[in-house]
């Protein structure tokens, strides 16, 4: 709908909604429909090659490497870090926190502001922000200045990761989808396994700046190659009709307004064919955001950032009471963000607290991993190399190390098998003395269990959600990751303020062994899928193995895109 056509009866705005925030609906969809948000197509004589499709690809994963080389990079600067802004591990963490909770609050609506402004415009601009945001945080002088930037990176880390797997699946024909999806993930795994040996060779022979300057080439070479390699995703570069019916004034109703040539939507559930529509859970966000940072500050104070002891429990206090309001919050929205329909579902609850765990289990070593080593005498290059045999026999595992087990085995008895392994690992890496040598076979029974693991529960919680069901439940096998991933970063820290390195280290070690047993008794086999009650919710479907799980309305692509 055009922002000069009359509405229709049914979409009409009511009577009390203030003129402010029809104004701004029609400024936002004029500029929707301006040329300067538009998707510009690549060039005739790379469209039109047979393998212009792989060069998107390729584009594609250009940002799936920059993110997981973020994730894991990051870790080898907490001791630079320490020393140059003269703080403790609790403050330092935040570099990661902060990337991580913003991440975590954007994927939402970031994917759905993409499905109005375009996939392509916002996955190059995640690119250029991504970029910026490094250079600032390699030239910052202060600790705070250096979050700051962080957070701002994470802003374009969730417009590119909210859309990689959507650019993908419409940017490559059916038949190479599989092995377009298996090139992604491949070069995330790249990225994972590469960065602490890289943040170990940057920080101790070059300096802890390059750690973030290191990936301004790589966002520059993105944003170019983005503008003329990645297909526009709109078809005439402009957002569609679907675009400016959800900028347009809600009616008052529980049901949204229908769009042309899709079927009418129902409360709880998408319209067939597009998710985007309806009201987004605005509320549901901010309480999460709320009660994520809350836990994580409590759990930051008490491991020494310099805030009041009472401060850790008016903040556990006060992430207790966000959740609760989450949890009523969500019983009550046309479109929460996290489904109760689904999390009621045994297999896709079980498999989102399994999931959480995974990811908790994959950092944390390589959090703690660099601080132990380093103690015990190892040089940060050496340490980062070490720590890299984990994140590198994940990535095999995932991609090929299930063809090692018998193929009669359910997912559910795969994912077992993984969290056992891992659990075993985590004992030896425990009572083994820290070092070069003693360490590395730890750690790659560590990374080889995850590898496992991680997959096989992914298809599990596929299994036991609708396919019709498309956006929250990628949602939320995201937020299950990035609030692991925050946990993992927090509390080795608590650890090691607790009882020193060595101690300390060891006793979380065995805590996470613990917990990796617990993940072997809450697997649960996944059941067949049932259509989701009306008005209970929805969800989505993830992606397995090291790939991340998109976020948006785009699980499937739709057929007949013009690829241009």
């Amino acid at each position: 709908m055009s922002a000069d056509r009359p509405p229709s009866p049914s979409a009409a705005p009511a009577p009390a909604l203030p003129l402010a925030a029809g104004m701004a609906s029609g400024l936002g969809a004029r500029l929707l429909e301006s040329r300067l948000l538009a998707e510009r197509p690549r060039p005739r004589v790379i469209a039109c090659r047979r393998y212009a499709h792989w060069l998107a690809v390729g584009t594609v994963c250009l940002g799936a490497f920059l993110g997981q080389l973020t994730a894991s990079i990051t870790a080898l600067v907490f001791p630079a870090l320490e020393r140059r802004f003269e703080t403790g591990f609790a403050a330092v963490e935040w570099v990661a926190l902060a990337y991580l909770l913003v991440l975590v609050a954007l994927l939402a609506p970031i994917g759905r502001l993409s499905d109005l402004v375009g996939r392509k415009t916002m996955y190059v601009g995640g690119f250029a922000v991504f970029a910026l945001a490094s250079l600032g945080a390699g030239l910052s002088g202060s600790l705070g200045v250096l979050v700051a930037c962080r957070a701002v990176q994470a802003v374009g880390g969730a417009m590119m990761q909210a859309n990689s797997v959507a650019l993908v699946a419409r940017g490559v024909p059916e038949c190479a989808m599989r092995s377009a999806l298996g090139i992604q993930a491949a070069a995330q795994a790249l990225g994972l396994a590469l960065g602490p040996s890289l943040g170990g060779l940057l920080v101790e022979h070059v300096s802890w700046r390059w750690v973030f300057w290191v990936n301004v080439p790589i966002g520059v070479l993105g944003v170019v190659a983005g503008w003329f390699l990645l297909p526009r995703t709109h078809p005439d570069g402009r957002p569609t009709a679907v675009a400016a019916a959800a900028l347009a004034p809600p009616t008052g109703g529980e049901v949204p307004p229908a769009v042309p040539g899709l079927p009418p939507a129902v409360p709880g559930l998408p319209p067939a064919g597009e998710s985007g529509s309806g009201r987004f859970d605005g509320l549901g966000l901010l309480l999460l955001a709320g009660a994520s940072t809350a836990l994580l500050l409590a759990l930051s104070t008490a491991s020494g950032l310099p805030l009041p002891g009472w401060a850790v429990f008016v903040l556990l206090a006060a992430a207790v009471a966000l959740t609760i309001a989450l949890a009523k919050q969500e019983q009550r929205a046309a479109r929460p963000l996290i489904a109760p329909g689904l999390v009621s579902t045994p297999g896709v609850r079980s498999g989102l607290v399994v999931a959480l765990v995974g990811y908790l289990l994959l950092f944390c070593p390589l959090v703690l991993g660099p601080v132990l080593l380093v103690d015990a005498g190892v040089p940060v290059a050496g340490a980062g190399l070490m720590i890299t045999l984990l994140p590198a026999a994940f990535a095999v595992a995932a991609t090929v190390g299930g063809r090692l087990l018998p193929r009669k085995w359910s997912d559910a008895v795969r994912s077992r098998c993984g969290a056992g392994v891992t659990a075993a690992g985590l004992v030896v890496l425990a009572l083994l003395p820290f070092g070069e040598r003693a360490s590395a076979g730890p750690l790659l029974v560590v990374g080889y269990g995850l590898g496992l693991l991680l997959p096989a529960n992914n298809a599990l919680v596929m299994r036991g959600i609708p396919a019709e069901c498309s956006a929250v439940g990628g949602g939320m096998v995201n937020m299950a990751r990035s609030l692991g991933t925050a946990l993992g970063t927090a509390l080795p820290v608590l650890g090691i303020h607790l009882a020193g390195p060595a101690a300390g280290g060891r006793a979380v070690l065995v805590a996470l062994a613990a917990v990796a047993g617990a993940a072997v008794l809450l697997t649960r086999p996944g059941r067949a899928v049932r259509p989701v009650p009306r008005g209970r919710g929805e969800g989505g479907r993830g992606e397995g193995g090291p790939a991340e799980t998109t976020s948006g309305p785009e699980s499937r692509p739709a057929r007949g895109v013009r690829r241009t």
